[in-house]
């Protein structure tokens, strides 16, 4: 007997006939279904009603069912144990050969089908019990895959080898929308895809996992509403006994909210609180590309430091709420003195601002935006119930006279704005001004 059925069987004969009820008990014996010395393991019902009485009591590991009883006949019989019974096999006997009675009893949930003629011939009961119950453990760990598959949080899309979608779990409907009705037979890729990967993505991923490799990786998937979402993404072949391959199996994470978290995170580190403009890490790295790209270029740039006139005693006076409200005020009305979007209006911290003109013709574009800041800036700011009038000093370093790295140019028109709030304030001073007067 196999050693994956357990050695003390519970058999529950459903059967009218004690004639054939004696030759199930021999044949149960012949098939060694029963050791010496064990109790007889066959439980005997002559009717459906006493069978479903005996289910619930003797709890079998299968059943022998008539197809023919007194009380019942054909495969309403079967729908009846099968309801008290899900889980336990059950094997359908009957005196005809009748191939679509013994189909329709496989639909209605039988595990297998014996003419009561066959019992003696080759060990055909035994090999039926013995097989039923194999079945029905495969089956019962078939039911527990597809609900552990089912519970999982990720959506797990399984395809055929030309990537037609047989089966997805919740968590798929869940995170795209899409019902299993809606992509039976479709290929996910053109179910989810939302423009925003190359064909070279796809090429690459279709080369990993028909050489028979597992491909990870990220993408933007397209729900069925028409929104975007992030996904982390694994295919993973399935093979026969060969190597052949059979299957695939996706299994799709929405990280979007992840992804949000991480954007957040990279957003916090390299902007200011405060205003959100761009913080003094931000500008250097923008200054440092801004610069490999006039070099190659051979053009110029401007870096414009700017240092707000008189904010100090606002500050003091006011309280410092009204003051972050005068900082935020001023954040607004820089960003519409920078003239591109490659420009870049940064606050390094307190009242000092920064103007990257990325690229610019010559040294009067600069005056011109510094012309436009003052102007700005001089403007009252109303404040709460506060008008407030300001100014700022601005100094200027150009690239590659006043310096070709990014620490020199911060340094030069930090110096130069100094030379303006000497000057005076709410002016402006290039650096090369000051090297002029140090040699007069």
């Amino acid at each position: 007997m196999n050693n994956s059925i357990r050695q003390r069987l519970s058999i529950l004969v459903i059967e009218d006939d004690p004639g054939d009820v004696g030759l199930i008990r021999t044949n149960v014996r012949l098939a060694g279904l029963r050791r010496m010395g064990e109790t007889d393991p066959v439980v005997v019902a002559p009717t459906l009603a006493k069978g479903l009485l005996a289910a619930t009591t003797s709890k079998p590991d299968v059943v022998l069912l008539d197809l023919s009883l007194p009380d019942s006949a054909g495969i309403a019989t079967v729908e009846a144990m099968r309801a008290v019974l899900p889980d336990v096999p059950i094997i359908v006997l009957t005196g005809r050969d009748d191939h679509q009675l013994a189909e329709a009893a496989l639909h209605a949930g039988a595990q297998d089908y014996l003419l009561k003629g066959q019992l003696f011939q080759q060990d055909a009961l035994g090999r039926a019990i013995r097989h039923a119950l194999v079945r029905q453990k495969l089956e019962s760990r078939l039911r527990l895959f597809e609900a552990a598959l089912s519970s999982v949080g990720n959506g797990i899309v399984v395809t055929d080898v030309g990537a037609a979608i047989e089966w997805v779990n919740p968590a798929f409907t869940r995170i795209t929308g899409f019902e299993l009705s809606e992509v039976l037979g479709r290929n996910p890729g053109e179910v989810l895809n939302s423009g925003q990967q190359d064909r070279r993505f796809y090429e690459n991923m279709w080369e990993t996992i028909l050489a028979g490799r597992v491909w990870s990786g990220e993408l933007v998937n397209r729900r069925r509403d028409g929104s975007l979402f992030d996904a982390a993404l694994t295919i993973s072949p399935v093979t026969d006994v060969d190597g052949r391959i059979q299957h695939f199996v996706a299994v799709q994470e929405d990280i979007s909210e992840r992804k949000a978290s991480e954007e957040r995170v990279q957003h916090l580190a390299h902007h200011d609180q405060l205003t959100d403009l761009p913080n003094r890490m931000l500008l250097s790295d923008r200054l440092f590309q801004s610069l490999a790209q006039v070099r190659r270029e051979r053009g110029t740039l401007a870096v414009m430091f700017l240092d707000l006139d008189n904010f100090k005693p606002v500050n003091d006076s006011l309280g410092h709420d009204i003051g972050d409200l005068l900082l935020k005020e001023v954040s607004l009305r820089l960003r519409g003195c920078a003239p591109r979007s490659s420009d870049t209006v940064a606050r390094l911290g307190g009242d000092e601002f920064v103007i990257l003109l990325a690229q610019i013709d010559k040294a009067a574009d600069a005056v011109m935006v510094a012309g436009k800041v003052l102007a700005t800036i001089n403007r009252p700011f109303i404040i709460g119930p506060h008008q407030i009038d300001i100014s700022t000093s601005i100094g200027i370093a150009v690239y590659p006279q006043h310096g070709e790295d990014v620490a020199l140019l911060l340094k030069n028109a930090d110096t130069a704005m100094y030379h303006a709030k000497k000057a005076g304030r709410n002016c402006y001073r290039f650096f090369r001004e000051l090297t002029e007067t140090a040699g007069a």
